[in-house]
């Protein structure tokens, strides 16, 4: 059994490895838009597609199939261990003791093509966070926002809004605004790297102006942070000379022409 981690949505972003693993397996069992996203890579297989929220069923299914003797792959987008199937999967295995030859692959996360898009916004240290209290209290949630801004990290956000969530992303921001700056810059990402691609760079006092919802991953920078017309960017540490080039060291530089 395999849980793979497809990427943020276009195949292109599909590791090779990931790619030949969905190849082989005989039965492909995921979310339904996942499973979608997948295209022609799922002709030929076993599709076992269900509805959000459904994901003790998909895992209790793979296992199954796999106990079975079938080659089977449970996918997550993004990475299968952020916010996705790899726990649920092993939490089962090993309450239940199952003796089961699992692999997981990774995948690209939704916070790397985000951040792809935006710029270089988490260079330095950063907490990622999910707004959604559907399986974390918020108190929980409100307590790790609170820490991330007196650490001054860079703040990404999953899952900031839903049809039914709609106001712990205001919560959210009003929360940051205690500690950073309403100049604070924010990058807005929609179908990061899935086609159709919304790439919206703002500061902390406006975020709420766009339209964010369950696909949108939310980047907020630190006190370093800064944004031009193109680019959002975290420095690194870096004492980068304005008036000139650095260069490499000639003997070095010459070893590279002989190359």
């Amino acid at each position: 059994m395999y849980i793979v981690g497809i990427g943020p949505g276009e195949l292109g972003y599909l590791s090779q490895k990931a790619f030949c693993v969905l190849r082989s397996c005989e039965v492909i069992i995921g979310y339904r838009a996942y499973v979608k996203l997948l295209g022609d890579l799922v002709q030929g297989k076993e599709v076992i597609a269900s509805s959000m929220g459904k994901e003790l069923v998909r895992a209790e299914t793979a296992i199954e199939q796999a106990l079975s003797g079938r080659k089977v792959a449970l996918i997550s987008s993004g990475d299968s261990g952020i916010y996705g199937m790899a726990g649920v999967v092993l939490e089962i295995v090993e309450k239940r003791s199952i003796n089961l030859d699992l692999e997981i692959i990774p995948g690209i996360p939704a916070f790397c093509a985000a951040a792809s898009s935006l710029g270089a916004p988490i260079m330095n240290d950063f907490a990622l966070i999910s707004l959604s209290d559907i399986l974390t209290p918020w108190e929980i949630i409100e307590r790790r926002l609170t820490y991330a801004c007196q650490g001054d990290f860079v703040i990404v956000l999953y899952n900031p809004k839903s049809k039914k969530r709609t106001w712990q992303i205001s919560k959210t921001q009003a929360l940051l605004l205690k500690y950073r700056s309403g100049q604070t810059p924010v990058g807005i990402v929609r179908n990061a790297k899935r086609g159709k691609e919304k790439v919206i760079l703002t500061t902390l006092d406006r975020m709420l102006d766009y339209s964010i919802d369950m696909l949108t991953t939310i980047i907020v920078g630190n006190s370093s942070t800064s944004l031009s017309d193109r680019y959002m960017v975290t420095p690194r540490g870096y004492k980068i000379r304005v008036d000139a080039k650095d260069r490499l060291p000639e003997e070095f530089a010459y070893s590279l022409k002989k190359c």
